[in-house]
């Protein structure tokens, strides 16, 4: 299969990007559903999603780094699927350790991951040799 779209945003690491980074989602989204009908369902869910990761990038990954350290992002549409790829440059990481909060119990965090399992098809967070971290969001159009 073709990519139909691919779109690239890169922003300071700064939680006053978001609106920013959102608008831009959407925008991309719009110019898209035309071609993929099935997305149109689908964007505020990965909106969410998207908010998600890149919050949890910079309120994390890159807790002790400049402000003025990069965050990417990078948007793939396919016929039946769509990819989200937010690199950050923070320390390895493996939220498969974390440990779900039980249902009726009240936690300061910890159900970002979860919540990002539940939105989309497919997450993973992954280290690159280049020394970035990639968190990858994927929604399929069609059930599985």
């Amino acid at each position: 299969m073709n990519v139909l779209q691919r779109e690239r945003l890169v922003v300071f690491s700064d939680l006053a990007a978001l609106d920013g980074v959102q608008d831009w989602f959407k925008g991309c989204c719009a110019h898209s559903i035309y071609k993929i009908p099935w997305l149109k369902n689908q964007i505020y869910p990965l909106n969410l999603a998207l908010a998600e990761g890149f919050s949890n990038a910079v309120r994390h990954a890159h807790r002790n780094l400049p402000r003025e350290t990069p965050i990417e992002i990078d948007l793939a549409f396919w016929d039946d699927w769509l990819e989200l790829r937010v690199w950050d440059h923070g320390s390895p990481f493996d939220p498969d350790v974390l440990k779900e909060p039980e249902p009726g119990t009240l936690c300061k965090g910890g159900y970002g991951w979860f919540l990002l399992r539940r939105l989309a098809d497919r997450v993973s967070y992954d280290r690159y040799s280049d020394g970035r971290n990639c968190l990858l969001i994927v929604k399929y159009g069609f059930q599985l």
